[in-house]
């Protein structure tokens, strides 16, 4: 299985943290926060991991190599100084022709401690659009899906008014994509956010969804880093941490 990792952003809520590493390279407890998502990754039997990276990308690429040390093979696609949201990072991936024909899609700030198999078997094994999602109530942030009898409705990050769609889920960070979607979707050179991808693809009937119960921990704001911190510090995330700093 492969798995890439949206890694390109700016970080605008943590500019006081990382104004000068890229978010992913946020340290928690004296390790870079993509640390621990590749030693996930490596204890889920991932093999394959595509880093698409963008904001001081050289920072990542430098300090994780070819990813042999986590016991992974990683690429890189690099859209340097000319950011293209997060959509346009897979576009990019797949004209490099790095990327397999489905695979897992995992934004840079989520850390999931879940198991990855049950959602790779809902997707067919990586040949049908599939999104995680979580029953939300607005209680980590705005929901944004409407998921009845096991089916996917609509996935909206932008509605302006969820409770009037009845949205009670939310995107819970994973999805599993296939490389015809990209290149059916997105256009070369094109800048779009991936959000508005999946969207369209909820509309059109064509993405399903994958209820997880375990709540997801990100570091996208400073709450969240601390709410890491803590689940790092309780020995729930599976790997090594020293003891001097909890």
């Amino acid at each position: 299985m492969q798995c890439v990792i949206l890694a390109g952003g700016l970080g605008t809520r943590m500019r006081a943290l990382c104004d000068s590493l890229p978010k992913a390279m946020i340290p928690v407890l004296g390790k870079p926060f993509l640390f621990y998502q590749l030693e996930w990754l490596a204890r889920q039997n991932v093999r394959q991991v595509l880093l698409c990276i963008g904001y001081r990308g050289s920072l990542i690429s430098a300090a994780v190599r070819d990813g042999a040390k986590f016991g992974l093979s990683v690429a890189y696609a690099d859209e340097g100084e000319a950011p293209r949201g997060t959509g346009g990072a897979l576009r990019l991936a797949h004209d490099l022709g790095l990327l397999e024909e489905g695979f897992f899609v995992l934004y840079g700030d989520a850390y999931l401690p879940i198991d990855l198999l049950p959602v790779w078997q809902t997707s067919d094994s990586g040949s049908v659009p599939t999104m995680t999602i979580m029953r939300n109530e607005g209680r980590w942030d705005r929901s944004n899906v409407v998921f009845r009898s096991g089916n996917l409705i609509l996935y909206d990050k932008y509605a302006s008014d969820p409770a009037a769609l009845g949205m009670h889920y939310i995107d819970y960070g994973l999805s599993v994509l296939t490389r015809e979607m990209v290149v059916a979707k997105i256009a070369a050179g094109e800048v779009t956010e991936l959000a508005r991808v999946l969207n369209h693809l909820s509309i059109e009937g064509r993405l399903r969804g994958h209820e997880i119960f375990e709540r997801f921990y990100e570091i996208g704001s400073p709450a969240g880093l601390a709410d890491f911190t803590k689940f790092v510090c309780s020995g729930m995330n599976g790997g090594q941490t020293p003891a001097e700093y909890c």
